[in-house]
C-alpha cells in the first residue's frame, strides 16, 4: 500500500484505537468490524515502513511514539472533516446549518444554553454543536467555528471581540451560614468548609498571582471541575469562588468579602477571519457577544 492509498477511514480508525485502547472498542465506536480496524492499523504501519503504532499491555493497546507523532496530523484531518460537514450543512448566505461553539465549562454549561435557546427560537434551521471544555480549541485547525475564551487570542488570523471582564466572587448559601456562622474576617475562613481545587491549574496560579493564598489542604471539598465547584456552592456544601453573574441576585446566597475577594476573567468571543462572510456563523457570533455582555451586566456591581 502506498501513500496515495491512505484515506480518512484509516485516520478515523487510528484515532478511535488511540482513544479507546482496543480494536473491539474502536470498532463499536465507529460502527464497523474489528477486522476492518485491524486492517486499517496494519496498512498505516505498512506506509510507515513497518513501525508499530500500538503495543499490547494488560490495560489494552498502548500507543507507541510513532502513533503519538501522527496524532497532531490525524486530529487536524478530523477537525477538517468535521468543518467540511458543517460547511456543507448550509450555504454561507443562509441562516441554516451547523455552528460549532467551544467555551469553558462554566460558560458552556451554565451560560450559553439560554443564549443559544434564544437564537434557536428565532432561527430554527440552525443547529448547534457545543463543546464545554477548559481546553483551548484551535480555531486555525477548525476545531470549532466560534470560541469563548478567557484569554486574549494570540493568532493573527482570528477575529476577536473582547466583551469585558467576568467577575469572580466568594459565595455561600444562607442556610450554610446559619449553621456555621458568617465569617467576620478572611482568617475566620479556616474554620469553615471551603470548596476548591484538587490539582493546581493555571486558573489557580492566576488567583495566587492576584494575592490569594490557595493550597489544596485548605479545602474540605476538592474538585478540578469548575462546574462541580459551582454546583457544590449552590448545594450549600460550603464557601467557594464562582462567577458573580451566576448567583449574585439569588436571595438564597450571600456574597462574602466583596472588597477583598473579587477577581476578574477577561472574556473574548473569537472566530476565524475566513468565516466572516458566513451569514449563520456571523449571526451566532454577534448574538453571543450580546448575550454574554448582558450576562456580565448581571454581575456588575453585585
Amino acid at each position: 500500500m502506498d501513500q496515495a492509498s491512505l484515506s480518512w477511514d484509516h485516520c478515523r480508525s487510528l484515532l478511535s484505537v488511540y482513544r479507546t485502547g482496543s480494536l473491539s472498542a474502536a470498532a463499536r465506536a465507529l460502527g464497523v468490524t474489528q477486522p476492518t480496524i485491524a486492517r486499517h492499523v496494519e496498512q498505516l504501519e505498512s506506509v510507515l515502513g513497518g513501525a508499530a503504532l500500538f503495543t499490547r499491555s494488560p490495560q489494552g493497546l498502548t500507543p507507541t511514539d510513532a502513533a503519538e507523532a501522527l496524532m497532531p496530523h490525524a486530529l487536524a484531518m478530523e477537525a477538517s472533516a468535521a468543518a467540511m460537514i458543517r460547511a456543507a450543512s448550509g450555504p454561507d448566505d443562509a441562516l441554516a446549518g451547523a455552528v460549532r461553539i467551544t467555551a469553558s465549562e462554566v460558560i458552556g454549561i451554565e451560560v450559553l444554553p439560554s443564549i443559544l435557546a434564544t437564537i434557536g427560537a428565532e432561527h430554527p434551521r440552525l443547529a448547534f454543536e457545543l463543546v464545554a471544555s477548559n481546553e483551548t480549541a484551535d480555531l486555525l485547525r477548525r476545531d470549532a467555528d466560534i470560541a469563548v475564551r478567557m484569554v486574549q487570542p494570540s493568532q493573527g488570523a482570528l477575529i476577536a471581540r473582547k466583551i469585558g471582564d467576568i467577575e469572580l466572587g466568594m459565595f455561600a448559601r444562607r442556610d450554610y451560614l446559619d449553621r456555621r456562622g458568617t465569617p467576620a474576617s478572611l482568617d475566620d475562613l479556616s474554620s469553615h468548609a471551603l470548596i476548591g481545587f484538587d490539582h493546581e491549574t493555571t486558573g489557580v496560579q492566576g488567583l495566587r498571582a492576584k494575592g490569594l493564598d490557595l493550597h489544596r489542604d485548605m479545602f474540605s471539598l476538592r474538585t478540578d471541575s469548575d462546574v462541580a465547584q459551582f454546583t457544590c456552592i449552590r448545594a450549600g456544601l460550603g464557601i467557594g469562588i464562582c462567577q458573580v453573574g451566576l448567583i449574585a441576585h439569588d436571595p438564597r446566597f450571600v456574597r462574602l468579602f466583596p472588597g477583598e475577594m473579587t477577581f476578574s476573567l477577561e472574556t473574548w468571543v473569537t472566530m476565524h477571519e475566513d468565516l466572516r462572510g458566513n451569514r449563520r456563523i456571523r449571526l451566532v457570533f454577534d448574538h453571543l457577544v450580546d448575550g454574554l455582555t448582558r450576562y456580565m451586566k448581571q454581575g456588575a456591581g453585585a
